[in-house]
């Protein structure tokens, strides 16, 4: 695992899947299913469009950051690792 922080976030999301510690919010995401979490992926989508249109750089950062946590969230529900998205997007780069 890299020392980048997506790597870092998600290393933590699978740990949360492994144990389900209790008050964690990712467990209760993965306890409500992945398709609650494609959902809330939706949700953190249309807000970070609405903050990047009306509102601060910092609530736009702010968006994002809920966008790429949840998305992190549905990659490990479906066994997608940021390693497989980081060679998707290397291949894209060679085109």
């Amino acid at each position: 695992m890299s020392d980048n922080v997506i790597d870092k976030l998600y290393s933590i999301i699978l740990d949360r899947m492994k144990t389900m510690k209790e008050g964690s919010y990712t467990v209760e995401l993965i306890k409500r299913g992945k398709h609650y979490v494609a959902q809330k992926v939706g949700e953190e989508s249309t807000e970070a469009i609405i903050a990047s249109l009306v509102e601060s750089q910092q609530r736009f950062v702010e968006e994002v950051s809920d966008l790429i946590y949840h998305l992190l969230v549905l990659m490990a529900l479906e066994n997608v690792t940021p390693q497989d998205v980081y060679k998707e997007l290397e291949r894209r780069m060679k085109k």
